[in-house]
């Protein structure tokens, strides 16, 4: 059985192209650590040194690393000229995202990469930031659009957006009168009903991060009902069963129609981060590589 893979192959390739480990990662959008462990991997299963490493120094190769590296490129050469007599048609990219992202972010940027690449397709699947998570380790999805960065030393992320966090409440009295006297969404959220998102969900995650950073004990709150899609969140608080906290990418259509109301939670807002992701162990293709550099490329400012 053969205990070489391609990765291990691309990794140490890349390392040599580019002479580092940092630019290797950048290129093949792993991290560092995964790269570095793939020729480690290269190196064990070889029985020689392939490179020298030196602190703030390139890396350069060993003489059996020169061997094994004009191999290595024939391999990987190979491999490109194989895949190139696959069939015309581009797979299509296989997407996840949270809902956040799926209603507020991907639509423009589906459209505008179709536009740029015109052979583009697309397979999305929908859930939380946590079944994202899942879909990606199961190779259902190859990149994730999340909110929450639930675990970095599995996942690649690289944020792409801020997203406000609000407090909705129907729009009907009092919450119309206590918007115009400035009651901020806190208030609102330690005396009102309250409905929840899931414990999976990046939205109520990044509620309990403020809600500790506040210091505002679990016990001040009122759940009345635990709702796992925005959508039902939504529809269950302008039939006014009570108020939830969500992203304002996800009600931006119920604001503008006057059938919701929104609170910030202080005067600073409250944001979290949406992230584009993907597993850290698994190089992108090349198609999912140029839509993640779109994706980046159009990615908010600090």
């Amino acid at each position: 059985m053969l205990e070489i893979n391609l990765k291990q192959l691309e990794s140490f390739v890349a390392t040599v192209e580019h002479s580092g480990f940092t630019a290797a990662a950048a290129a093949l959008y792993l991290t560092q650590s995964t790269v570095s462990a793939h020729v480690s991997a290269l190196e064990q299963t070889l029985g020689v040194p392939l490179l020298v490493r030196g602190a703030r120094k390139p890396v350069t190769l060993t003489p059996e690393g020169q061997n094994v590296y004009v191999q290595a490129r024939e391999i990987l050469n190979r491999c490109e000229r194989l895949q190139a007599l696959g069939p015309a048609e581009q797979p299509p990219l296989r997407l996840g995202a949270s809902t956040a992202p799926g209603q507020g972010l991907l639509p423009e940027l589906l459209t505008g990469f179709l536009q740029r690449c015109p052979d583009s397709r697309y397979v999305l699947l929908r859930g939380d930031s946590a079944r994202i998570h899942s879909l990606m380790l199961e190779s259902r999805v190859h990149l994730g659009f999340v909110g929450a960065a639930m675990d970095p030393r599995r996942f690649v992320y690289h944020p792409i957006a801020n997203d406000r966090l609000v407090l909705i409440a129907p729009n009907r009295e009092p919450y119309p009168t206590l918007r115009r006297q400035g009651v901020s969404g806190l208030t609102l959220l330690t005396e009102q009903p309250l409905i929840r998102r899931e414990p999976a969900s990046g939205t109520r995650q990044s509620l309990e991060d403020y809600l500790r950073r506040s210091g505002i004990p679990a016990d001040r709150l009122h759940p009345v009902a635990e709702i796992d899609t925005p959508e039902d969140v939504k529809a269950a608080v302008q039939r006014g069963l009570g108020v939830a906290v969500i992203s304002a990418l996800a009600v931006q259509e119920e604001l503008a129609a006057g059938k919701l109301l929104s609170f910030d939670l202080d005067r600073s807002g409250v944001f979290r981060r949406i992230y584009l992701a993907w597993p850290a162990d698994c190089p992108l293709t090349a198609a999912e590589r140029r839509f993640a550099d779109y994706v980046l490329s159009h990615a908010e400012g600090e």
